[in-house]
């Protein structure tokens, strides 16, 4: 099949496109209404007015308190804060905090910097399918553990944490050692798929991150419950009722309010329709290809994510094969997409080092259609078998 008129995007789990209402409600506020949300007069309070607006609509979602939002630059930010902040305020209490081989890099670098200042970190281990056993949790748990931290979905499997249980199992076992342990959620890539109510999810703490759900970038939120002890990490003027200091980034706040709120209005009609369609990319791959591996869980996952190793392949050939037929995708993580390190998920689910740097990741996104699915399985079927015929370095 030629090459398609248009670029076939496949990689909405890396970052998505604003969408056309986002980028008309943040355009005011770059120009008209650009006032600084801590002054007093009226350009100010205009733009105070937008940054309040968004709040309360980020707040309905999550169905949280207003005053429970901390507007940030980000997931990475975000969950930079969430374990850092209360690691800091809790460090009188406890050093231990547990969290999960397979999180973002976000999570487990800030984990590691914390080590080098005696905090302790127990990083648990998940099944072949990149689930976490709740029980696992629990019986990590001490008598110096202040922090749990598993994100609700993969980013690069895909796979969906059985949180709602997790968060059960560390409220028990908090009772019963009369101690409040903290949990903590990276939801970035679950927004617009997956029901963010943080009641439901019983956590105290949730990222999120506007440029995965069609908002713009530089432009992300932490909830914390009331009474979550929390030392700010950004000091400076007292914004975001001193949690996070620096002046609102009052259009980035626009656009991930306006984003969230459409992303959460079309999530079960946008998850009905990828799912037949992600489904569809796994059975055809299957059908024309032997030695595919799925990775990640066959059902408890996103609706819109593929994540394959093909044996005998590299990943990088088969992402510039795609690319040269106009397919966009991606091997894993797009924050360490140029690494030459074979996927830490796909280790941790028990792939070896040739498989794990064999995977593809195919993301769906409200824009892609059932031809664009056509076509990608008229093109990477082939690609994968010449990739196989063709002699590798080593034996060159």
């Amino acid at each position: 099949m030629a090459t398609p008129n248009k670029l076939i995007y496949l990689d909405n789990a890396a970052t998505t496109a604003v969408r056309e209402e986002v980028l008309d409600a943040m355009y005011p506020h770059f120009g008209v209404s650009f006032g600084n949300p801590s002054g007093i007069h009226a350009v100010a309070q205009e733009a105070r007015k937008a940054v309040d607006e968004s709040r309360e609509t980020v707040a309905r979602i999550l169905g949280c308190r207003i005053g429970e939002i901390v507007f940030t630059s980000g997931g990475t930010e975000a969950d930079n804060a969430a374990i850092k902040s209360v690691a800091l305020a809790l460090r009188n209490v406890g050093n231990h905090i547990i969290t999960t081989s397979i999180e973002h890099h976000a999570v487990l670098h800030t984990c590691h910097q914390l080590e080098q200042f005696g905090f302790e970190v127990t990083y648990l281990p998940v099944d072949s399918q990149g689930l976490v056993d709740p029980d696992d949790v629990v019986n990590a748990i001490t008598d110096r553990t202040i922090l749990v931290s598993v994100m609700l979905a993969n980013n690069e499997i895909g796979t969906i944490q059985p949180l709602s249980c997790i968060s059960n199992a560390v409220k028990q076992e908090s009772d019963r050692r009369n101690k409040k342990i903290v949990l903590h959620t990276d939801a970035v890539q679950a927004a617009g798929y997956l029901d963010l109510d943080v009641g439901r999810l019983g956590v105290d703490l949730l990222s999120l991150s506007a440029h995965k759900f069609h908002g713009p970038k530089g432009a992300g939120l932490l909830y914390v419950k009331r009474g979550t002890p929390f030392e700010p990490q950004i000091m400076g003027g007292g914004q975001e009722r001193e949690r996070r200091s620096g002046t609102e980034n009052v259009p980035g706040i626009v656009g991930l309010a306006q984003a969230l709120r459409l992303a959460t209005e079309e999530r079960e009609s946008l998850s009905a329709r990828l799912a037949p369609m992600r489904d569809r990319i796994i059975d055809g791959l299957r059908a024309n290809l032997d030695r595919v591996r799925l990775n990640g869980h066959s059902t408890r996952r996103l609706a819109n994510n593929v994540n394959v190793s093909f044996e005998n392949v590299e990943g990088e050939p088969i992402l510039l094969g795609l690319d040269l037929a106009g397919i966009c995708a991606s091997s894993g993580s797009a924050c360490s997409s140029a690494s030459l390190e074979p996927s830490h998920v796909l280790l941790a689910i028990g792939l070896d080092a040739n498989l794990a740097q064999s995977s593809l990741r195919v993301t769906l996104g409200r824009d892609n259609t059932e031809e664009d699915v056509d076509y990608l399985l008229s093109v990477l079927p082939d690609l994968v078998v010449r990739l196989r015929h063709m002699p590798s370095l080593s034996e060159v």
